[in-house]
């Protein structure tokens, strides 16, 4: 049996609006349409040139607003956030967006990422005699500010975000301002919109799509956009260096509806497939994909190949988030209750799984199961991905090297523990060429460091300090 690990979970997910009158309930389809990124908490913040108004829970958006919760936003500007503990425990104080007071007014902040100097900068920063009000990374930002002396939130954030390593994408408001942020890298996808005379900024171009906004361009790396009485504008708060766009964005995390520098997620993923049916093509008689995120690279291997695609396994949407799995013999029924195989279409066939990642194993090994015992004769799994060697730690929760698979077994190894007749990856070329990122032409490079170990950043304290970073 493999190891009982973490696997992949999402990122959080943020989303702006200045100079909307229905701002607060844009914001919350926005937030809709971003949900995949973060299910533990979900907030909004809004303005209305004089005071900043909270509302924020636990749980999923529609657990944590309720009749009413809206109207209690007003305001032409908003700012939301929907939340995966990267960094930080669960709990209401550390849903975003954080919301701070002091004499010289109110501040919103939220954050998509994680910083890697994190527990550096705090030690340094409480020592000096900062009090951490939550356990989230984010915070941090907020203290760094509020020791820069000038009175200018812009040269307040261009003092503190330099001091950051690290992927993020921010956004912070007060009464009178928003100011969104990308680090240098690019690691995180942040695009800006239009809504008529208003601006919108979101992690993902699918939140335009709902509320019918006008997609304008992408934040480029190190830029603050500036939006305020006087309209929008951008500055530089350090120069970018080379671009390191998170492949597993494309991959796994973003919507398939959604757009990231301009390259279509489902697109990107059916080119993986097909470039996966060009390195690792094998005689089936149907392809199905694991749902949801291995859809679109399953139907590109069945185009290359001419194989037929089905559907072979179905997803129960209607499962609890938090099923209770106290035994190995309830883990199993757990996933059947999440995916059932389609015996109609797998019986007597000679399958193709196409999932986009492992991670530890223990999935695959029981959707080989589920198959098999559906009566598919054969089951040949391929990943649309190289296989997960090294740790992220710029907020994708994937574990530490000793817990991950692929860097503690050889693929003839994993194919033979999880029960599949032949196992194959994605190589990294044939990534590379699926996403369309090529990194010779301008701001197309992307990180691989979950592939190779190489990072585009430095890791200050190092893969040991990543045992407590998931969930602290």
């Amino acid at each position: 049996m493999f190891p009982e690990v973490k696997g992949i979970n999402e990122e959080c997910g943020l989303f702006a609006i200045w100079g909307h009158s229905e701002a607060a309930q844009l914001t919350y389809y926005g937030l809709h349409s971003l949900q995949h990124r973060g299910q533990e908490g979900a907030g909004i913040v809004t303005s209305d040139g004089e005071e900043l108004h909270v509302h924020k829970n636990t749980g999923l958006l529609t657990e944590a607003f309720q009749a009413g919760d809206l109207d209690r936003l007003p305001g032409r500007q908003a700012l939301g956030h929907v939340r995966y503990a990267t960094a930080g425990n669960g709990g209401y104080e550390n849903v975003q967006p954080l919301h701070f007071k002091s004499e010289d007014g109110s501040l919103a902040m939220a954050h998509n990422g994680n910083l890697v100097n994190y527990q550096e900068l705090k030690s340094e920063l409480e020592r000096s005699g900062s009090i951490f009000q939550t356990t989230t990374d984010t915070e941090i930002l907020a203290h760094l500010m509020k020791r820069h002396r000038s009175d200018e939130l812009r040269n307040q954030l261009k003092g503190a975000l330099p001091q950051l390593i690290g992927a993020y994408s921010f956004a912070v408001m007060t009464e009178e301002e928003l100011i969104v942020s990308l680090d240098p890298h690019g690691l995180r996808p942040l695009s800006l919109g239009q809504l008529g005379d208003a601006y919108v900024v979101a992690s993902e171009t699918c939140a335009f799509d709902l509320i019918g906004a006008e997609y304008v361009r992408d934040v480029e790396p190190g830029e603050m956009i500036v939006f305020n009485c006087d309209g929008m504008f951008s500055e530089r708060f350090t120069e970018a260096r080379e671009r390191a766009l998170c492949s597993m964005e494309y991959v796994y995390l973003a919507r398939p509806d959604s757009n990231l520098e301009q390259i279509n997620v489902h697109t990107a993923r059916k080119q993986l497939g097909k470039q996966l049916a060009r390195e690792a093509d094998v005689d089936a008689d149907v392809v199905t994909g694991v749902p949801d995120s291995s859809i679109s690279a399953a139907i590109g291997f069945a185009e290359q190949t001419n194989i037929p695609y089905e559907l072979g396994l179905i997803k129960n949407r209607y499962v609890g988030r938090t099923f209770i799995q106290p035994s190995q013999a309830l883990r199993e029924q757990g996933v059947k209750m999440k995916l059932s195989a389609v015996r109609g279409v797998v019986e007597g066939k000679r399958v193709v799984m196409v999932d986009d990642s492992i991670v530890r194993g223990t999935t695959s090994q029981r959707i080989v199961k589920l198959l098999k015992d559906a009566g598919a004769k054969e089951v040949h799994v391929r990943i649309s991905a190289p296989p997960i060697i090294r740790p992220c730690f710029y907020g994708i929760d994937t574990s530490t090297t000793d817990e991950l698979i692929a860097a503690n077994y050889t693929i003839e190894e994993m194919r033979e523990k999880m029960g599949a007749d032949s196992l194959r990856f994605l190589s990294i070329d044939g990534l590379k060429t699926g996403i369309g990122r090529d990194a010779s032409q301008p701001n197309c490079g992307q990180c691989l460091g979950c592939y190779t170990g190489e990072y585009p950043t430095a890791i200050p304290n190092g893969e040991k300090e990543l045992v407590g970073l998931g969930k602290r």
